[in-house]
């Protein structure tokens, strides 16, 4: 299960997130970027509390950040991913930077529950003259909360749904202001330099009584964990594609998925400790390039591991949790 700020989160939390990926200009579809370089810039969805990577779609390094019909795309394709009865039975919360925080997003997200799925959203804003003119507004401020749910030094919370135009927006749809003390070196806007924070903003259509307005902001804050899945897909396989033609790199970047779901699962279900945390780089050294000699002995066949290999006590308790899932019905 999800957690944010030391609790858990009653819900299926997606994340959206979109990342680029530099290729050479020789490779079909590839384009100049908003970083100023070349290359791809697909969108994805994970499953938060496993970092299973449910859905994505390759696209060429110019599309849009905020485009809608792709984010509506993958949001669908993810979707399709979680078996009926927990897709109809189980609320689910889909998370994106401002990215997502499109009108026709949002208004698909609040029409799932129009087909038994209850969705909700949690989103990234940004921050117009008209939000600029609600935060001055402000007259409370309470603390906000880090992630072990205790009071973070120099961070503030308020809600400015009565201050912000909500034009467009699902019914319901509540702001959230953050403000906090900027570090050594931040790069601020204006607005942020004069007032002598550095603020975000985000919006929930969560009622309220479904938690505070410091564990709603809380919640949203772990939004950033999609990154670390990007970051480890990347190692995973998608970092970088081997073709020129596009419909391959498309084929290559389902395999990635198929990998990071593979590894997510090992972790979850067959590792302990340290390693059922542990990135794919740590994994491929440790247990999945582990020198081994296969052995027949009757009608056994044997597995043999190096006895000083330090992980081999790790490795045998991982088979032997494989052995004892249940088989899936066929």
């Amino acid at each position: 299960m999800s957690t944010a700020a030391g609790q858990p989160i009653p819900a299926f939390v997606l994340d959206m997130d979109a990342s680029i990926v530099i290729c050479h200009s020789e490779k079909e579809s590839a384009a100049p970027t908003w970083k100023h370089t070349f290359g791809y810039h697909p969108l994805f969805c994970f499953l938060d509390a496993t970092g299973e990577a449910l859905a994505a779609i390759l696209r060429p390094g110019n599309a849009g950040s905020n485009t809608t019909a792709d984010h509506i795309t993958v949001l669908d394709l993810a979707l399709v991913q979680i078996p009926d009865a927990y897709r109809h039975g189980t609320p689910i919360l889909i998370r994106s930077d401002s990215a997502g925080c499109t009108h026709g997003l949002l208004a698909h997200i609040r029409g799932l529950r129009e087909h038994g799925i209850n969705a909700r959203f949690s989103v990234g804003v940004a921050i117009t003259e008209q939000i600029r003119d609600a935060i001055v507004k402000v007259q409370q401020w309470i603390p906000a909360i880090g992630t072990d749910g205790k009071p973070r030094d120099g961070a503030q919370i308020a809600e400015i749904s009565g201050l912000v135009p909500d034009d467009g927006y699902p019914d319901g749809t509540r702001f959230i202001v953050r403000r906090e003390v900027p570090h050594p070196g931040a790069q601020l806007t204006l607005f942020d330099t004069i007032e002598g924070f550095r603020h975000q903003v985000m919006a929930t259509d969560t009622p309220a009584g479904h938690g505070s307005i410091q564990h709603l902001e809380a919640r949203h804050r772990a939004h950033a964990r999609v990154e670390d899945g990007i970051r480890c897909g990347k190692d995973t396989g998608f970092g970088r594609f081997p073709s020129r033609v596009f419909a391959i790199n498309q084929a290559w970047l389902e395999l990635a998925l198929t990998g990071i779901d593979l590894l997510a699962w090992t972790r979850t279900l067959l590792l302990q400790g340290e390693l059922s945390t542990a990135e794919p780089k740590k994994l491929r050294y440790r247990l999945l390039h582990v020198a081994a000699r296969v052995t027949r002995t009757g009608r056994r066949i044997w597995l043999r591991i190096a006895e000083n290999w330090p992980w081999s006590t790790q490795l045998v308790a991982a088979f032997t949790r494989l052995a004892a899932l249940p088989r899936p019905i066929t």
